[in-house]
């Protein structure tokens, strides 16, 4: 899912500019008490905030996403459908929403928001070449979403040998010119 950032030149000032289409999100859940990590993403995500700014950090701040949990995509149709069932649909999960609130050096702050509940969660960012990328962790438990886990903790019990952990990678991105 590679999506692009455009930079544009305006009266000699850097002004960036982006489409909603140039952001990802996924994730990383953890199984096993060896901690295998499955990954995947959603592929309906609504996003809003600045279409352009002045800097890289106003352009992130602000930036909104409304993810339909339904569309989650893991490579795997099964298994989506479990997560979807057992795990999102067990308290009525139909949406995770995230908003990125500040931008320091090397760290964001987004406000994610599931199962009615807000938490701001700390992300180590990088940019590389035009490639940002953040990265921190959910604690399910923070969500109030320990029924979730333990529904696709029983659903998948032997798959998971009996362990599902409450902690997710989670990850944000963005290409640019």
């Amino acid at each position: 899912m590679k999506k692009i950032v455009t930079v544009f030149l305006m009266m000699g000032v850097a002004l960036f500019a982006y489409e909603p289409t140039s952001v990802g999100i996924k994730f990383t859940a953890f199984k096993t008490p060896a901690k295998v990590g499955v990954s995947g993403e959603f592929d309906m995500i609504e996003f809003s905030g600045k279409k352009e700014a002045k800097s890289m950090q106003e352009m992130l701040e602000g930036l909104k996403a409304k993810i339909k949990t339904s569309s989650i995509n893991s490579a795997h149709k099964e298994r989506d459908e479990k997560l979807v069932n057992a795990f999102f649909n067990v308290q009525s999960n139909s949406y995770i929403e995230a908003q990125i609130v500040s931008v320091k050096e090397n760290m964001l702050t987004a406000k994610i928001t599931m199962n009615h509940q807000s938490i701001e969660v700390p992300m180590q960012y990088k940019i590389n070449d035009n490639f940002i990328q953040a990265n921190g962790y959910i604690d399910l438990g923070d969500f109030k979403m320990l029924p979730s886990l333990q529904a696709i903790n029983k659903a998948c019990y032997d798959l998971h040998e009996g362990k599902t952990w409450q902690d997710v990678a989670i990850e944000f991105s963005v290409t640019y010119q």
